[in-house]
Order: C-alpha cells, then sequence, then structure tokens
C-alpha cells in the first residue's frame, strides 16, 4: 500500500499478489486492494473487496473503511473524484477510529477524501481533510499518510492561492522525506512543484 501511495506502481501490485499469495486474512485482502487499486488494477482490487463484504457481512471496519476505501482508490485511480467522494461517505462516522489490527488502515479514507477534493481543484475542502491527519498523530501513528498530508496541505494552500502557506508545508514534507531515496516518484512530483511555487 504504501508503494501505491507514493507511485510505486508496478512494485505495489507485484508486492500485493505476493502477499495475497501467502494468506489471505481480513487485514491482508484489505491492504492489497487498496494498494492493486493504486496501482492500477481495479478489477482485482474490487474483487477482493466484494470478497471482504461477502466474508464479513457484520463487521462495521470492513463496511465502514475497508470496502468504501479500496472503491473510493479505484475511483480516483480513474480520475473520477465524485465517486470516490460518494464511496467515502460511508467513512465519516468512523474516520478517526483506529480498529485494533495487525496493520492500521486509521485516516486512509481521509486521506483519499482530501486526494478527491484536490482531484476537483478544491483547496479548502482538500485542507480541512489533511489537516484531520496532521492533527492526529495517534491515530496514525507511523502510517505514510502522516508525512504525505503535509505534501497535500502544500498542494491545497497551492490551489486556494496561499504561495507562503504552501512552501511551509512543501517543505515539511521534504524535511520529513529528506533522507528518502530520490527516486521516488512522489518525492520527485513533489520536488518539481515546490521548485514552480510563486
Amino acid at each position: 500500500l504504501r508503494e501505491s501511495v507514493v507511485g510505486n506502481r508496478a512494485l505495489a501490485h507485484q508486492q500485493a499478489h505476493a502477499a495475497l499469495a501467502a494468506a489471505n486474512t481480513r487485514e491482508v485482502e484489505a491492504v492489497c486492494a487498496m494498494a492493486l487499486a493504486g496501482s492500477g488494477d481495479s478489477s482485482t482490487a474490487l474483487r477482493l473487496a466484494d470478497d471482504l463484504a461477502r466474508k464479513y457481512p457484520q463487521d462495521t471496519t470492513v463496511h465502514a473503511n475497508f470496502v468504501p476505501t479500496t472503491r473510493a482508490a479505484v475511483a480516483l485511480s480513474a480520475n473520477n473524484a465524485d465517486q470516490a467522494l460518494q464511496e467515502l461517505l460511508a467513512t465519516a462516522p468512523y474516520e478517526l477510529g483506529s480498529p485494533d489490527l495487525d496493520v492500521d488502515l486509521a485516516l486512509y479514507p481521509v486521506y483519499f477524501r482530501g486526494m478527491s477534493y484536490l482531484m476537483k481543484k478544491q483547496g479548502s475542502a482538500s485542507t480541512s481533510e489533511f489537516q484531520k491527519i496532521v492533527d492526529h498523530p495517534g491515530v496514525v501513528q507511523n502510517e505514510i499518510i502522516g508525512s504525505l498530508a503535509h505534501l497535500g496541505l502544500g498542494r491545497a494552500y497551492a490551489l486556494s492561492h496561499d504561495s507562503t502557506k504552501a512552501k511551509t508545508e512543501y517543505q515539511n514534507f521534504l524535511a520529513l522525506w529528506k533522507d528518502a531515496d530520490s527516486d521516488i516518484p512522489i518525492l520527485k512530483q513533489a520536488k518539481a512543484e515546490y521548485a514552480q511555487l510563486p
């Protein structure tokens, strides 16, 4: 999933299929579904989401996080921000919850909602979503979306023509990623965007 959100689509696809071959627990299917959605394998992602919904009909985490977030990620991959936002409606009452899982997917619905608003060029709405992530480090813990929220904020402020705040958030993101591999797609994109800020 981390490889998927940073733009390493081929690696995300490979790792997700390897994980599914090794285990098919609820958490593995959920993470792989979201990773595959971001890697462009929408049909497998949706099949996994449907499988989770069928196997766990009474599971709140499945129905209020895993399934709608996967469907939203598929919609975003298809450049359909409106559909993504519609899918994420079910997640809103539970979005700050942190289920007791082997993996923590808390706040991913918020992240994808922020990305949807960015796609729609709605800076203010996007800012609200990414700020939720920044404001809840105890919920996000060490998930990559904690640092990516700063990049999201930078982009949202840039859309709102607030270059001072945009620069600050890009700098926050770049400082967190100062030791990252230089060829990571999202890092290269962030550096290029930062260089273009007025």
